[in-house]
């Protein structure tokens, strides 16, 4: 089932692309979850809702949110996980699952960092937004994490009007540029 009727996203995992999958996150990356979203890049870009991830607070999550969310097609919290060893490389979520489009966003681990796993990442998404019938993707960024610009930019997103105020997943307020891609 397509969206106009919800799909159950786990159905349609993993989704590999070169050296990296996404796929469900599962108890196993708990630990690595919290100590990724510990770093201080993740932390001043990713703008995670939650102010202090521990691996018991990602487990409940897990349990709570991601997989009700995966199964009712509604959010997609994923790994970014290494495609031979399945280590947990990072994150990438869509969200705001509504008309054919979804919002993306994502991060990487301090040592996954340097090897386009991002931009892999992000392709593995736009094919998942294929199955489930999206036909555009959104992402928003700050113009100063250079990195996530590349990324988007090298993955076929391009800027959307002028960057403006607005409210991060974390509930900051930022100076935000839109980025969007059709499918």
């Amino acid at each position: 089932m397509t969206l106009g009727g919800w799909v159950n996203i786990r159905t349609l995992l993993p989704v590999t692309q070169a050296g990296v999958k996404i796929r469900p996150l599962t108890h196993s990356d708990a630990a690595a979850y919290a100590n990724g979203s510990h770093d201080t890049d993740v932390r001043r870009f990713a703008h995670l809702p939650e102010p202090h991830y521990t691996p018991a607070l990602v487990s409940e999550q897990i349990d709570s949110i991601i997989t009700p969310g995966l199964i009712a097609g509604n959010l997609a919290v994923l790994a970014i996980a290494d495609n031979s060893s399945d280590q947990f490389l990072g994150s990438v979520v869509l969200f705001d699952i509504a008309d054919n489009r979804a919002e993306i966003g994502f991060w990487l681990a301090a040592a996954a960092r340097g090897r386009g796993a991002a931009h892999q990442a992000v392709e593995c998404v736009a094919e998942l937004g294929t199955r489930m019938g999206l036909r555009e993707l959104h992402a928003r960024t700050v113009n100063d994490n250079t990195t996530s610009v590349r990324t988007l930019t090298n993955a076929d997103f391009a800027p959307h009007g002028n960057a403006e105020i607005g409210t991060a997943p974390s509930g900051e307020q930022a100076l935000l540029q839109h980025y969007t891609r059709s499918l």
